[in-house]
């Protein structure tokens, strides 16, 4: 067996283990589907053992890869880790907002004010779980969202800071029944279907949570459609399909709708700031205070009385400050 496995060949193999689905694993790597095949193949020729089960309708693991998926594991946070402790705390720090216009904004202002030989760089990524596997493969360095909702393998090879437990509120079309109310209450909207990002990897953290909010009070999830990108690309397809959307509370105003606070119960969503395990950096720290003066200031963690959070989150939170 080989004794020098080179990490990119790991990876392959760790990301297909999560997916049992090779499309799906060399779009999480960025690379071909091809390339990905063939560093699979060369593991297993370095290995001496086959890691996969294949077949035209499933891929499984088999005992060797079931055997190989811990150490793998650990060799790649390893790898990681020393890959933070060494990088360069002089580069850009790049800070996934999520969405122009929330309070995450407001926490890399401060951050920036608190460490102005930073380089705080915002990007914009479609949630919290895309924004995860950017940083595990390197292409960013933190993230704002819902830590719960991502997978365990996913939240082991993540750090992350409870900063704020996020009212949520209702987009709605104007003319919409309920946009006449200054608030709506959650079983108003019983026989709807809302928009929660079905369909889109990379917010399924947000679907999740929508799921576990609507079960039991007849609420639908809006089918999957294509993401819309800009104020004008979102007020056509609004138009266009009326559909209401579940958003934060602060989400940024669009045309043609009205934003209203979702009451009876108040459901919150978890805010984390997470970055990857090992990440050294003066930005980081700058974030972490920041996050924790707002949140200190204007009451982020305090939860009002019947609020609704999802089962297990707070726990979870409260476990790693």
């Amino acid at each position: 067996m080989a004794h020098d496995i080179e990490p990119r060949l790991l990876r392959a193999f760790v990301a297909v283990a999560d997916e049992l689905h090779f499309t799906r694993a060399a779009a999480r790597l960025y690379v071909a589907q091809q390339a990905l095949s063939r560093d699979i193949r060369r593991l297993e020729r370095e290995l001496g053992a086959v890691l996969f089960a294949r077949t035209t309708r499933q891929v499984t693991l088999t005992s060797e890869g079931e055997r190989l998926l811990p150490y793998a594991r650990s060799v790649l946070a390893a790898h990681d880790e020393l890959g933070a402790a060494f990088a360069d705390e002089a580069r850009p720090l790049l800070v996934d907002l999520n969405t122009e216009g929330m309070i995450t904004g407001r926490v890399l202002a401060r951050a920036r004010e608190l460490a102005p030989q930073c380089e705080l760089m915002a990007r914009f990524e479609s949630g919290l779980t895309g924004a995860a596997a950017e940083i595990l493969a390197g292409r960013l360095d933190v993230s704002f969202g819902r830590f719960g909702g991502l997978a365990p393998e996913v939240r082991a090879r993540l750090d992350r800071q409870t900063v704020r437990y996020e009212p949520m509120g209702v987009l709605l079309p104007l003319g919409h029944p309920l946009a006449a109310h200054a608030e709506v209450e959650l079983n108003a909207l019983s026989g709807e279907s809302l928009y929660a990002g079905a369909g889109n990897p990379g917010t399924r953290e947000w679907t999740d949570l929508a799921e576990r909010l609507f079960a039991g009070r007849g609420i639908g999830i809006a089918p999957p459609a294509p993401v819309a990108i800009g104020a004008e690309e979102f007020r056509r397809v609004m138009a266009k399909t009326r559909t209401p959307v579940l958003v934060a509370v602060d989400f940024p105003v669009m045309p043609d709708t009205v934003l209203r606070p979702l009451v009876r119960p108040v459901p919150l969503s978890p805010v984390s700031l997470v970055w990857r395990k090992g990440l050294r950096h003066p930005g980081v720290e700058a974030l972490r205070t920041a996050a924790a003066e707002l949140a200190e200031q204007e009451k982020w963690l305090d939860i009002p009385p019947g609020a609704w959070l999802p089962e297990g989150d707070l726990l979870q939170m409260c476990s790693n400050q």
